[in-house]
């Protein structure tokens, strides 16, 4: 169910609503519809970064409902094919309440910035698994198999081959081959990862 860019009698594009500001807002049913859709899987990502804490959880997936409201034209491939835009959404709120959260720490315990410079925020490997994931749905089959065995699963090359059911030379070659394709996919996502 896409979001239609077809001008409809008011002006305004189809699946959208135009409130008294004269900004364009998703219509009502496509925000249901788009939270039936992603809004299970934003709460369990959501409840893993806020350490079970439902109620932030809920606060930040429904701040990232509001975003998604203001700004129809960010979902207009597609609802099914949101999820990345809204899991980046997703994770700078949470960004943004872990930051404040620790602000407000230091303010009333008044410690120093740098004890607070290694805090680890797990957001962080869930959205990079999550955007690898997404680089890697792009790729070839036989090329993302080997990847996924040789570097996500940790296999040697021998193993990947044997679990491929391929000559170790086809690995090779696969793998060289796969970390050439999807490396301007990662830059063109601004990932900064090296493979």
């Amino acid at each position: 169910m896409a979001v239609e860019a077809a001008a409809s009698p008011e002006g305004a594009p189809q699946g959208t609503d135009q409130p008294s500001r004269g900004r364009a807002t998703l219509h009502q049913d496509t925000l249901a519809e788009l939270y039936r859709l992603h809004g299970p899987y934003l709460m369990r990502a959501l409840l893993r970064v806020t350490s079970g804490d439902r109620g932030k959880a809920e606060d930040i997936l429904q701040e990232t409902l509001l975003r998604a409201w203001q700004n129809p034209a960010a979902i207009q491939r597609g609802l099914e094919q949101s999820r990345p835009w809204l899991f980046t959404v997703a994770r700078r709120i949470a960004i943004d309440h872990f930051r404040m959260a620790t602000a407000r720490v230091q303010a009333v315990a008044d410690e120093s910035p740098e004890e607070h410079a290694g805090t680890h925020d797990p957001y962080d490997e869930l959205l990079a698994a999550r955007d690898m994931a997404s680089a890697l749905a792009e790729l070839q089959p036989h090329h993302r198999d080997v990847l996924v065995e040789l570097h996500l699963k940790g296999r040697s090359m021998v193993e990947a081959a044997q679990v491929l059911g391929v000559a170790v030379g086809t690995v090779k070659s696969r793998s060289f081959y796969a970390v050439r394709a999807l490396r301007p996919i990662l830059e063109a996502r601004g990932m900064g990862i090296a493979v």
